[in-house]
């Protein structure tokens, strides 16, 4: 049996360590109380990699290096074209010997092996590793949005799902439909950091918006209902909207929305800077329009605003049923309509927003109503609350349960030494 000093998880994540912090970055992080994680990024090609760093001198093999004590990264290096049908299974092979290089080269032995994309090679580590898969997305309802074959998605899933000793899901929609495929998914839904925005310094280029401030922060992708926010806009709401723009995103209706006077885009941020933004913002919106991809998702952005204390209007979809039927079982029953509201198309946004927020929460922050302030103050704290059994340590606690690792008494033990030392960007020929 595996000492709990001696405990890892290879981590095949969908998007490299230092990408947008999704699913991946943040449930492999909370993981870390119960395992040490080796997060392999998605393969790269060392010409791509010459050409992202500005240099020829890049090393052709992968590179391993250490995060901290308890997280290492891999970056496989694969062939050009590695998405290319006669190339795509070198890749796979080539992944799966850098791997078996870096577990040598830390010398570790995996308790499991998670994929959270359908290129992740399970199903082929020693025998008593724990093989999961966690889907994130419907993969196959995502394909057009990713440029990839619907066709060839269905046959890895069908191939992933079959490899997989334990299925997880990030929503109940996709529970169902992979449930429908002959598997018994358990339900690991996103989750949130709670964060304390109270003390956050308002960026200076948005102190004058005028209040009520609804806030857009995420990325901003065909995923976006762009009718709900310009109706927002036309409301009379003041729109505040961080996030990278997908240069393939309307264009044009784009740039008229935020040359609107009362509608501000930061564009994208840093990750440590998000907390100034929401600051800023009285009533956080999940705008998402009603599609296959959309159904099977569960946005993060709903629960973050709720880990800062803000009330949420969502499209109507699965998983903002899920979270406001858990919040209608629970304590905070009676202030559900102050917590989380649902909006069943784009024009239900605006009309939601008002009643979310009645009295105004941007009166009471200013101070000009101190029994509305304390009205406010409380359902901040019932908001917290709330998403506080939400947490990502929450998450890493039933995925933990789920593929067997037990409860550890503390992070991960006492004599816990963390990963042996990796030198930065260490590598090797290829030859894993």
């Amino acid at each position: 049996m595996i000492g709990q000093e001696q405990r890892h998880v290879i981590w095949m994540a969908g998007v490299p360590w230092d990408s947008i912090r999704g699913t991946d970055w943040h449930l492999a992080s909370a993981m870390t109380r119960y395992a040490r994680i080796l997060w392999v990024d998605p393969p790269v090609s060392p010409m791509a990699c010459a050409l992202r760093h500005r240099s020829a001198g890049r090393s052709p093999g992968p590179v391993l290096s250490a995060i901290d004590d308890q997280v290492a990264r891999l970056t496989p290096k694969a062939l050009p074209g590695l998405a290319r049908p006669g190339v795509r299974a070198a890749t796979a092979a080539l992944v799966r010997s850098q791997i078996r290089w870096a577990i040598h080269q830390l010398h570790i032995r995996p308790f499991a092996v998670v994929a959270t994309h359908l290129e992740g090679p399970l199903g082929c580590w020693d025998r008593g590793v724990v093989n999961v898969l966690h889907g994130t997305d419907d993969y196959v309802a995502g394909a057009k949005l990713m440029g990839l074959s619907a066709r060839r998605q269905h046959g890895q899933e069908l191939r992933m799902l079959a490899r997989a000793d334990v299925v997880t899901a990030v929503s109940p929609q996709l529970v169902r439909r992979w449930a429908g495929l002959g598997v018994r998914p358990a339900l690991i839904p996103n989750g949130c950091w709670l964060t304390d925005v109270s003390a956050a310094a308002i960026p200076p280029e948005v102190r004058g918006l005028p209040r009520p401030v609804v806030g857009l922060i995420g990325q901003l992708s065909e995923r976006i209902d762009l009718d709900a926010l310009e109706a927002i806009a036309s409301a009379g709401f003041s729109l505040l909207i961080v996030g990278p723009l997908d240069p393939r995103w309307r264009q044009q209706r784009f740039s008229g929305l935020i040359a609107r006077p009362q509608v501000h885009y930061a564009g994208p941020v840093p990750a440590e800077a998000v907390p100034s933004y929401l600051a800023a913002v009285d009533i956080g919106i999940t705008p998402y329009r009603d599609t296959p991809f959309n159904r099977a998702s569960f946005p993060l952005k709903t629960l973050e605003y709720l880990g800062a204390g803000l009330p949420v209007v969502s499209a109507d979809l699965p998983a903002a049923r899920w979270l406001r039927a858990d919040l209608a079982r629970g304590q905070y029953a009676a202030a559900a309509d102050q917590i989380l509201a649902l909006a069943r198309h784009s024009g239900e946004f605006a009309d939601a927003i008002r009643r979310i927020a009645p009295g105004g929460s941007w009166t009471t922050q200013a101070g000009r109503d101190p029994a509305g302030r304390g009205h406010y103050q409380a359902l901040v704290r019932q908001r917290l609350a709330f998403a506080a059994r939400h947490t990502w340590p929450c998450r890493a606690e039933a995925f933990a349960s789920v593929i067997g690792l037990a409860r550890p008494g503390a992070r991960t033990g006492a004599r816990n030494e963390g990963f042996p030392a990796v030198p930065g960007d260490a590598n090797t020929d290829g030859s894993a």
